[in-house]
C-alpha cells in the first residue's frame, strides 16, 4: 500500500484545514487508518483513527473536540478534518495503515505516509 497525504498548509490560529491520506496499491476497506503528528523536538504522537468500516474512531484528548476523522472507500482515501487550530498542532502529519485503530501503539501500523506539513500561526 502507497500512501499520499496532503492538504497541509499554513493557517492562522482559528482556522481550518482538511488532510487527505489516498491510498494506492490495495484497497483500504479492510484496514484501520490512523493519522499522526510530529512537531519540531517531539515524538511523534497519535492523533486520530478509524476502523475498517468506520464504526470504531479514536481521537486523542488534545484535538478530539476539534478534528474528525472519516474515511472514503469508495474513494480509498481518508480525511482529517481540523478546525480551531492552534500553533500547538504545528507538526508533519501523517498516514499511516494498520490492522486495528490504535492511537499509543505505532507497531500495529505497517505503511506510512510520507508526511504532509501543516503550520498554525499565532
Amino acid at each position: 500500500v502507497q500512501l499520499q497525504a496532503s492538504g497541509g498548509g499554513l493557517v492562522q490560529t482559528g482556522g481550518s484545514l482538511r488532510l487527505s491520506c489516498a491510498a494506492s496499491g490495495e484497497s483500504l476497506d479492510y484496514y484501520a487508518i490512523g493519522w499522526f503528528r510530529q512537531a519540531p523536538d517531539k515524538e511523534r504522537e497519535g492523533v486520530s483513527c478509524i476502523s475498517s468500516g468506520g464504526d470504531t474512531r479514536y481521537s486523542s484528548e488534545s484535538v478530539k473536540e476539534r478534528f474528525t476523522i472519516s474515511r472514503d472507500d469508495a474513494k480509498n482515501t481518508v480525511y482529517l478534518q481540523m478546525n480551531s487550530l492552534k500553533p500547538e498542532d504545528t507538526a508533519v502529519y501523517y498516514c499511516a495503515v494498520g490492522l486495528r485503530c490504535i492511537l499509543r501503539n505505532e507497531e500495529m501500523y505497517d505503511y506510512w505516509g510520507q508526511g504532509t506539513l501543516v503550520t498554525v500561526s499565532s
